[in-house]
């Protein structure tokens, strides 16, 4: 798995629309570049994302092993909606997300993203978005709907060997130390707790994957956004680029802790991007970092911010600066 991963949710339309083309040479510039790890969803863009992907890779001929995941839990519906943009993906497949942790609903789903993806066989297969941050007062029916009926089916698609490694792709890791305390997983999809910005996952979660041999990624290196623009520039005091965090606009308290880090950054003459890129990689059981690519420049300057040197004596400073979690590892 390669250390830098595609994140192929903006290949859905996330936020704008993507020509097919558009979609394709993204792809395919990550490819040339060497990056073999791409993450989608039936949710991302409602089968876009996948088809998309599954497009693009069949026309690969690259030597090394491509590796993809993608997810179970919900079902894409026929929609009658006529909106350009539903939960945040632009001129979507008249289709609709329900959730469906089921048995069924599990294998209907995977079934249907081979399909799409044009595959036979799943690398990493998540059950994607359990938490109460997702379902609120439904979250423990829908845990239990999971444990009762989907992780048995995704077992059963790993013992057929359709899947090389089962887990759950969420925004929170609090759930997947309670899936831990009832099965047992090969890794997770974490997106947006663990970075430059917060590390409350590295007390118990990430030494609990050490112990059960589970393997991270880390998705949403950027906190939506303002890991990647920062808070300083021009056109940011302006609000010509908004700030985002955690899919909404960003609390003043997370603002003001960007600014310390930047200025951290700004000091050693890095951009704050490639810090925040390549500090989540430093800890042993992350595998990879998802940066969701939409296009070949975006492609490019993600691997110049992952592989931008970064002096030790920044990320020093930051620990001084108490902006890191004391038992969070540091870049070498």
């Amino acid at each position: 798995m390669s250390l830098l991963g595609f994140g192929a949710a903006p290949i859905g339309n996330l936020y704008h629309p993507l020509t097919d083309a558009q979609a394709n040479s993204a792809v395919q510039s990550a490819l040339d570049s060497g990056i073999r790890y791409f993450d989608t969803a039936p949710h991302y863009g409602f089968g876009l994302s996948e088809t998309r992907l599954g497009a693009a890779l069949a026309k690969t001929a690259v030597t090394e092993p491509v590796i993809v995941s993608t997810k179970v839990g919900r079902l894409l519906v026929p929609s009658t909606s006529k909106a350009s943009m539903r939960h945040g993906f632009a001129d979507a497949p008249p289709l609709e997300p329900q959730f469906d942790y089921s048995y069924d609903g599990v294998m209907r789903s995977f079934d249907a993203s081979l399909k799409r993806l044009q595959r036979t066989h799943v690398d990493v297969l998540l059950a994607h978005d359990l938490g109460p941050l997702t379902h609120g007062a439904d979250h423990p029916a829908r845990f239990r709907e999971f444990m009762e009926g989907g992780y048995r089916a995704m077992s059963e698609l790993k013992a057929a060997g359709q899947v090389t490694a089962i887990g759950l792709g969420t925004n929170e890791w609090q759930i997947c130390e309670a899936a831990l305390k009832h099965g047992d997983f090969d890794g997770f999809l974490l997106a947006g707790r663990y970075t430059l910005l917060e590390q409350g996952a590295c007390e118990t979660f990430l030494p609990l994957c050490a112990r059960r041999g589970a393997s991270v990624i880390l998705g949403g290196p950027f906190n939506s956004g303002i890991l990647a623009t920062g808070v300083k520039g021009a056109d940011i005091a302006s609000g010509k680029i908004p700030l985002h965090y955690n899919y909404e606009a960003a609390p003043q308290a997370i603002i003001d802790r960007v600014a310390q880090i930047e200025s951290v950054c700004e000091e050693f003459a890095v951009p704050l991007a490639a810090a925040a890129l390549q500090f989540p990689a430093a800890h042993p059981q992350i595998c990879s970092v998802l940066a969701g690519l939409a296009s070949e420049a975006q492609v490019q300057q993600s691997l110049v911010w992952m592989n931008t040197p970064i002096p030790e004596e920044l990320w020093q400073r930051l620990r001084e600066c108490e902006l890191l979690h004391p038992a969070a590892p540091i870049p070498a």
